[in-house]
């Protein structure tokens, strides 16, 4: 995977956060390299996690007990999905401690795209009847092993739960796919803008 070099002081400013979100525990090489590692997921995740390319989600703000679910996933080859096996592979678990907090504290950036109000309005009603605050906390914040899904991008959100209905998404919570078992394309799109333009 090819990926934009940042500035050096872009680095300089990792290697602080990193220090600072993961309590004083890496220093010098340590620091460097998760700080490398960190423009590496910034090449598809975004600055801070807020992705920009389409199909790639975004990771911040989602729960850190999640983030580190899935990382260690991805490293098992559990949930198969390149380039994050490779990515992964090798990967301590003390770094993976570390990326899932420094994601976790990262705030998520505002919506993009336009809101059309009938389809927000359509998908918050299928959100109610399908009682997704349940798991996901009324402001689908997410908590503990469930995602945020506030804010996330909105293609991604609509494959995902398509993957998860057509039972194609392999790796993840099984739960997903009887939720959205028979659930229609144009009401998993509705929920999809929903989320997507929900904070």
């Amino acid at each position: 995977m090819h990926v934009k070099l940042r500035a050096a002081s872009y680095g300089k400013c990792i290697v602080a956060g990193v220090v600072g979100f993961i309590g004083l525990q890496f220093w010098g090489d340590a620091a460097a390299q998760l700080a490398e590692r960190l423009k590496t997921c910034a090449g598809c995740h975004g600055d801070a996690g807020n992705s920009t390319t389409e199909g790639v989600p975004s990771l911040a703000g989602q729960p850190r007990v999640f983030i580190e679910t899935q990382l260690i996933l991805f490293r098992e080859g559990v949930r198969p999905q390149e380039p994050m096996n490779t990515l992964m592979r090798g990967v301590s678990d003390k770094e993976i401690i570390a990326l899932a907090a420094y994601y976790a504290t990262a705030k998520p950036a505002p919506a993009t795209g336009r809101k059309d109000a009938a389809r927000f309005k359509r998908g918050a009603a299928i959100v109610k009847q399908m009682q997704c605050g349940a798991c996901h906390l009324a402001d689908f914040r997410g908590r503990e092993q469930m995602p945020r899904l506030a804010g996330q991008r909105e293609e991604y959100l609509n494959a995902a739960m398509l993957a998860y209905r057509d039972n194609r998404r392999i790796g993840s919570d099984t739960m997903m796919n009887s939720v959205l078992y028979g659930v229609a394309d144009a009401d998993i799109k509705a929920i999809a803008h929903f989320l997507s333009h929900s904070r």
